[in-house]
């Protein structure tokens, strides 16, 4: 999907001539999008950016220690970390952990009153 039908898509309307840069993005936060808490601007500097989006979302069983070997080394893994835990990512590897590994840190959270 292009940047273009995505704009259009959240009703804000753009020239056909206005020229988008590949590296532009949306940040939903500030669109107001319902359920987003957290801002995406850690993203840019996310270096799964980088790597193949494929190892971050592995088959069920399948091996997730590409995804978190990039994660190892990442400056915004607590950030990603914090934006899964807040919005309830279910799937995929965020700031190096699993959907199991999120559910625990979110049971720890409740069970200790910081949920």
């Amino acid at each position: 999907m292009s940047y273009r039908c995505v704009i259009l898509q959240i009703g804000v309307r753009v020239s056909d001539n206005l020229p988008i840069p590949d590296d532009w993005h949306i940040d939903p936060v500030l669109l107001g999008i319902p359920g987003l808490r957290g801002g995406f601007d850690w993203r840019a500097r996310a270096l799964c950016a980088q790597a193949d989006p494929e190892s971050f979302f592995p088959e069920k069983g399948g091996s997730t220690r590409e995804a978190k070997k990039v994660c190892s080394s990442c400056a915004v893994r607590s950030e990603c970390l914090e934006y899964a835990l807040e919005n309830d990512e279910r799937y995929g590897i965020w700031g190096g952990t699993s959907e199991r590994e999120r559910r625990i840190l979110r049971q720890r959270r409740a069970a200790s009153g910081l949920a």
